[in-house]
């Protein structure tokens, strides 16, 4: 069988967010006080900041609290969208971290005692809706989904086909929000910071290689589940080729539960590659705001190369890119056009991950060729 990829800075045909809303509040006084329910995954969250700096800027007189989990904090350290983090319970032991509550209700008690005007929940959940709603914030801003609609007092509605959720970009999805709290030019531009401490680590991390370019990082891990990984072979190959091809310099980034998948990597490379398995969030972001080139699967640190103005190749399997258009001219999606594509599932449920089992070395060096070849000198 002859699959055809798919390598496309933008896949046509997606539906642009059209927003139905109810119960508008006219004449409501601009709110002091704003409680911002931060999305849950990496990539969502960094999809998410043109919303957040939305919120910042257009609200620059009031008091900003995110309420996130703790590793989200991380992501967004530096960006200063918000005076103030306020972290879900954990269920575990706090750390002598005041921003952790012990529970739901400490949670609900802590929010009531800060006195909100406005609530804008960036996450879908009940959970969210319900919190925000005891906590007596009267202006509640979110969509309708979930079971949640007689919680909020401004609903938005994504379209369905059939009961269906149409695939939306999370980049209008959160901007949607924010417009109807009242931001205006809400913008697509993803934005992150790397402090310089991190930059320091990972240049002595990186050694003499960091100075060698065209420096190329892979990420071959996804936290979402296997269906989303282009095998660790491929990897390895596609970077035989980066060093041999191109001259660039190769480091791999993974997860500690990953390691696995570098292990499978490193055996299978026959060119030099430097794989990390222990940079966490910090230096990963300031990693990836080094290199000239992020390949990568459907994963969070995705979004961090166009956060950085960094060239980006994206691989993509089970997951539909609709979702998460990037709206970057410097990316290039490869995919297979099968049809059990796209299944969003964490493992194949056919068995075969033909998806990415099958699709070529060939198609995602010659994206990465194409994007190292635009790749100029740039200030790091």
């Amino acid at each position: 069988m002859v699959h055809r990829a798919v390598v496309a800075p933008q896949l046509p045909g997606y539906t642009t967010l059209v927003i139905a809303t109810a119960d508008t509040t006219g004449g409501t006084q601009i709110p002091r006080r704003i409680l911002v329910s931060v999305p849950n995954w990496i990539g969502d969250v960094v999809m998410a900041t043109p919303a957040l700096h939305a919120i910042r800027r257009h609200f620059s007189d009031a008091r900003i609290v995110h309420l996130m989990r703790p590793y989200v904090s991380e992501v967004l350290r530096g960006c200063e969208f918000s005076d103030e983090e306020v972290f879900w319970p954990a269920g575990r032991s706090l750390n002598g971290d005041p921003r952790q509550t012990s529970g739901t209700l400490h949670l609900v008690r802590r929010l009531r005692s800060l006195r909100f005007d406005l609530a804008i929940l960036l996450t879908n959940s009940f959970r969210s809706a319900l919190v925000v709603r005891c906590a007596g914030i009267g202006r509640r801003t979110g969509y309708a989904r979930d079971g949640r609609s007689w919680l909020l007092t401004e609903k938005l509605a994504p379209p369905k086909v059939q009961g269906e959720y149409v695939p939306v970009p999370a980049l209008d999805y959160y901007n949607a929000l924010a417009e109807r709290a009242g931001c205006v030019d809400v913008g697509t531009r993803m934005m992150l910071v790397a402090d310089a401490a991190e930059e320091s680590t990972m240049v002595e991390r990186l050694g003499e290689l960091a100075d060698r370019r065209p420096l190329v990082v892979l990420n071959p891990g996804a936290n979402y589940g296997s269906a989303k990984c282009w095998p660790a072979e491929k990897y390895a190959a596609l970077s035989d080729r980066l060093v041999r091809e191109c001259g660039a310099t190769v480091v791999a980034s993974l997860s500690p539960k990953e390691r696995e998948i570098g292990d499978r990597l490193g055996a299978a490379a026959n060119e030099p590659i430097r794989i990390f398995v222990d940079l966490g969030i910090g230096l990963l972001r300031a990693l990836v705001k080094r290199c000239d080139l992020l390949v990568t699967n459907d994963t969070g640190p995705r979004h961090f190369a166009p956060a950085f103005d960094v060239p980006v190749v994206t691989v993509f399997g089970s997951s539909d890119p609709a979702w998460t258009i990037t709206r970057f001219e410097k990316e290039r999606i490869v995919k297979l056009d099968l049809d059990c594509q796209p299944c969003m599932e964490r493992t194949c449920p056919l068995k075969h991950h033909a998806c990415m089992r099958d699709l070529r070395v060939d198609a995602v060096f010659d994206a990465a060729k194409e994007m190292l070849s635009g790749t100029r000198d740039r200030v790091r």
